[in-house]
């Protein structure tokens, strides 16, 4: 990439296209949210399942998953000024909060094995670990600070991952 002024110019295979710097930090920002999305979602998660876990030592996992999409919303807000003063980052729309709070309830009525409730999170964290490769994949443009939130977004999802197997 080369920059000119306030455009950055991409030289392609076949063409060349010029994308502003505005047209940048709105992908950005976009990025920036759906990581804060994730961040939300899991922590409204966790803090669901967290009421009906009976075991200590599960509970004390909770916890620590908990603080880790804490940390990653925390680190969000950090640098979200940068890109806009406009604006909070996004978080999970009341409507997804609902959703997410029902499919727990109905998932978890008849069984609240740590087993049960573990199954739960880790389809939840597999569907934010797609989508966070997914965002690396088709945004290769953004910006390196906003890269490394997310890249550490998706490793700390996976290794949600294999801490919450060992409740199955």
């Amino acid at each position: 990439a080369f920059l000119y002024g306030a455009d950055a110019v991409y030289c392609g295979t076949s063409s060349l296209s010029l994308r502003t710097r505005a047209d940048m930090q709105d992908n950005d920002l976009n990025v920036l949210d759906e990581i804060n999305k994730g961040s939300t979602m899991g922590m409204d998660a966790i803090e669901f399942i967290s009421k009906k876990v009976g075991d200590p030592k599960f509970k004390d996992t909770l916890n620590v998953e908990y603080g880790k999409y804490q940390d990653i919303s925390n680190r969000v807000n950090e640098i979200y000024s940068n890109y806009t003063h406009e604006k909070e980052p996004h978080e999970t729309s009341a409507m997804n909060k609902i959703m997410t709070w029902w499919g727990i309830q109905m998932k978890a009525m008849s069984d609240q094995s740590n087993s049960n409730l573990s199954e739960l999170l880790l389809n939840g964290t597999n569907m934010g670990i797609i989508e966070g490769r997914r965002l690396i994949n088709q945004n290769p443009g953004i910006n390196e600070p906003i890269k490394t939130l997310l890249c550490d977004f998706v490793k700390m999802q996976e290794d949600s991952v294999e801490t919450l197997k060992t409740f199955l």
